[in-house]
């Protein structure tokens, strides 16, 4: 497992580790058992929890992390401040406070590190298969609501690392779709990064886009996968931390169906579902972030409904992370 760690600036001018979850410096893990307890410790914490002091509140507003925190309540953490907690505690950079590490080292934010993970083994996995099937096709990877698009340049380090035959010589195109700006601006320095000499990606012919998207307008998905040529692609579309955690039932089934009819029959979706169950229900109540928690079985209804089954599901406290093939 490599230890070298690369770099990339926010459009602040802010330095950033670029996460890559085959570097010992990122890895994660954890048993079952172990999150089991640690989802106990958290639940019971949280009961035990007074008023937050206004000095802390103070220290929170005036930290990286907390200031994307506070703002997210009521709506949804932003894609720079969920790239900050995949770090890591030991990742965060000199300008991080005390405070940002110890939101950095908190089980939520161990399980966001852990969700990442998951994405990109699950990606990889479905992404290598079908691009084993027509060696000469390009490979489009499609993020929805997808922020830096880490789970996909991670997806691709997995299978470079591993099956380099299967992307060489290949065009390979990374497309995120989101309102917000920032996020992709630093994704598409930190695949910039990753493909300098010596870096995870080298010699990879990679290009990085970005497209305006609001998951409810399917209209212009279906124009976006057109303009990228998906249908002709080995494809593959994550949501992490997105379409199906915040979205209403309507727009996953919308986005799933419009997916569907613009992509190759062995195109594969991955992405993280809120988690009906105890954690997150403490979660909601103290950060009211805005997620939306299913049952698996609900999840699964939706999928048919769109077009799509679960072809494998991995669980964890707050989310189940699903990997879907056309049904």
């Amino acid at each position: 497992m490599r230890t070298d760690v690369v770099y990339a600036t926010t459009d602040a001018g802010v330095k950033l580790a670029v996460v890559d979850v085959t570097n010992s410096a990122f890895a994660v893990a954890a048993t079952d058992s172990e999150l089991a307890a640690m989802a106990e410790q958290y639940i019971r914490e949280a009961g035990e929890q007074r008023e937050i002091p206004e000095a802390v509140r103070e220290a929170l507003r005036n930290s990286m992390l907390g200031q994307g925190l506070m703002a997210a309540g009521g709506t949804f953490l932003d894609g720079t401040s969920t790239y900050l907690l995949k770090l890591g505690p030991e990742n965060l950079g000199e300008d991080a406070s005390p405070i940002d590490r110890r939101i950095a080292a908190s089980f939520p934010a161990f399980t966001v590190r852990l969700r990442l993970a998951d994405m990109a083994r699950l990606l990889a996995d479905g992404l290598a298969r079908s691009a084993a099937v027509e060696p000469r096709r390009p490979v489009c990877l499609v993020n929805i609501g997808g922020g830096t698009g880490s789970d996909s340049w991670n997806s691709l380090i997995h299978i470079y690392g591993e099956h380099a035959e299967l992307l060489h010589r290949r065009k390979v195109v990374i497309a995120v779709l989101d309102l917000d700006t920032r996020g992709p601006a630093f994704g598409a320095r930190a695949v910039e990064a990753l493909c300098e000499p010596r870096a995870p990606l080298s010699g990879l012919d990679l290009t990085f886009r970005y497209l305006s998207y609001e998951w409810s307008d399917v209209g212009r998905l279906q124009v976006a996968l057109d303009g990228l040529n998906a249908c002709d692609a080995a494809c593959g579309i994550s949501s992490e931390g997105g379409l199906f955690e915040y979205g209403s039932d309507e727009e996953i089934v919308g986005n799933l169906r419009v997916l569907r009819a613009g992509t190759p029959q062995d195109a594969v979706v991955v992405g993280s579902v809120t988690r009906d169950g105890g954690p997150v229900r403490v979660s909601l109540l103290s950060s009211r972030v805005l997620t939306r928690p299913r049952t698996m079985e609900g999840f699964r209804s939706l999928c048919e409904q769109g077009g799509w089954r679960v072809e494998e599901v991995v669980e964890r406290p707050f989310n189940y992370n699903v990997r879907l093939v056309k049904g």
